[in-house]
């Protein structure tokens, strides 16, 4: 388990982890884990979440037919809706995170192949040894998906607890379809996002990459 234990503590210390050494989590304390983020609240309690963890086998079957719905050049097809394009200070901050991550890597601004390279690397999670995906029925829309980002977050700061890493990636809903088929996940449900976990490499350059936080100021009004 992890030295750091407040919230608190865990929030200042996080940050997306893009290299996982390959050692496995004990399924027994995955379980356990699950378990208790069972525990998120929900509007009306309606716990909409359906999580498919993948891992082993399954997960390396996952990494080859990404990669290979990747080099076939199809364009994603999420089942929600992810085309907003972020605009004023939200692009700002997306060309921010984006040039952290590049920095880190030594990746040149020019060098597209290289950038297409590293975003490839969403779909083989990573190095992870672990994946979750984040599913629910799709007629729930935004509703569903406030609870779905409410117990991915409960997951997160758990993971973290016992010294468990991870990076939740939007990337993971962009082609559902060899998941949907791999999994058996029925055609009313959808994949909203995913998560890669496990342990995270310590000295990989990926993994020295951080991002910055708008002020209080700017992300919150008291009212008295």
């Amino acid at each position: 388990m992890s030295d750091i234990t407040s919230v608190c503590e865990i929030l200042a210390n996080r940050y997306s982890v893009r290299a996982f050494e390959s050692t496995p989590v004990d399924s027994e304390l995955l379980e356990q884990i699950f378990t208790k983020a069972q525990q998120a609240p929900s509007n009306c309690n309606v716990q909409p979440w359906q999580v498919c963890v993948v891992s082993g086998n399954t997960l390396a079957t996952l990494r080859d037919k990404f990669m290979t719905t990747l080099m076939s050049g199809a364009k994603p097809n999420p089942e929600f809706n992810w085309m907003p394009q972020y605009q004023g200070i939200h692009r700002e901050r997306q060309f921010g995170s984006a040039n952290a991550l590049y920095s880190a890597l030594g990746i040149a601004r020019e060098d597209k192949k290289a950038r297409q390279m590293a975003m490839a690397n969403n779909w083989q999670f990573f190095g992870a040894p672990h994946a979750a995906f984040f599913t629910m029925d799709k007629y729930l829309d935004i509703m569903g998906a406030v609870d779905l980002g409410i117990y991915a977050q409960t997951l997160s700061l758990i993971l973290a607890e016992h010294g468990i890493q991870n990076c939740m990636q939007g990337a993971l809903g962009q082609f559902p379809d060899p998941v949907k088929e791999l999994l058996g996940i029925p055609e009313e449900r959808g994949i909203l996002f995913g998560m890669s976990f496990g342990y995270a490499k310590a000295d990989a350059k990926a993994n020295q990459a951080r991002t910055d936080r708008a002020s209080t100021d700017d992300a919150v009004q008291f009212f008295t």
